[in-house]
């Protein structure tokens, strides 16, 4: 599961690129099921969000933004796990 170390560096660069290079890698999960693919919307939401975070200078923001993004790539990560 290269894939989410790969991820969660760009959870780290925070710029469009990597909303796009997230979106790219994770669509390969999409398929599974219904629910991988609801937590891959939800992690890209949360995503979205915390780049917004960064382009609008919220820094008291940033940290629980990552971390809830962490969160929801760990969830896929399980949901993967558990349908595989």
């Amino acid at each position: 599961m290269d894939c989410f170390k790969r991820v969660e560096g760009l959870i780290d660069a925070t710029s469009v690129e990597a909303i796009d290079n997230a979106r790219v890698l994770l669509d390969q999960f999409k398929g599974k099921s219904e629910t991988i693919a609801q937590a891959i919307d939800d992690f890209l939401l949360d995503f979205m969000t915390l780049l917004f975070l960064v382009e609008a200078n919220r820094e008291r923001f940033h940290n629980p933004a990552r971390r809830l993004a962490r969160i929801r790539l760990s969830r896929i990560r399980l949901l993967l796990t558990r349908c595989s």
